[in-house]
């Protein structure tokens, strides 16, 4: 598991054990880091080339995980106090760099699909959704980045 350059956020490694008849693909097990209990799981997709603009969760932990595709995630911390305020971070996770990234509650997240097939990603959930709980930008530029 890795800190990164994003107070709270850690990215973990994964397994994946190849069988013939089809691969298993870990996740998250309630013993690992990032697991703050369990409220939902779902799984979305984002099209090759699309992006879904910044979004935060004030209560919300997540934990993604890109078993099929690729899909770029860009974090951004303007949390007042943070260690690690105004400060990005950039990764790529899919099917050759299966890891999980663990987003602590209050850090902007924005996401693009980088996969030319089909990029699916499991978002492992503290809590149940709440829309009360959640803020948007509707822009991507609303929050300046170079993608």
């Amino acid at each position: 598991m890795d800190n990164l350059n994003v107070e709270g956020v850690f990215l973990t490694p994964l397994k994946k054990i190849q069988n013939p008849k089809g691969d298993v693909f870990h996740a998250m097990k309630k013993s690992d880091v990032g697991f703050c209990g369990f409220g939902e799981a779902y799984f979305s997709t984002i099209n090759f080339e699309d992006t879904k603009p910044w979004k935060r969760h004030l209560k919300m932990t997540l934990n993604l995980v890109v078993p099929i595709g690729l899909i770029r995630f860009v974090i951004f911390d303007d949390r007042k106090g943070s260690l690690t305020q105004n400060n990005f971070f950039d990764i790529t996770l899919g099917e050759n760099n299966y890891q999980r990234i663990t987003i602590p509650p209050g850090v902007w997240v924005a996401f693009r699909g980088i996969g030319s097939k089909y990029n699916l990603l499991l978002n492992l959930a503290d809590l149940e959704h709440d829309p009360a709980e959640v803020e948007r930008k509707e822009e991507l530029a609303d929050i300046t980045y170079q993608w």
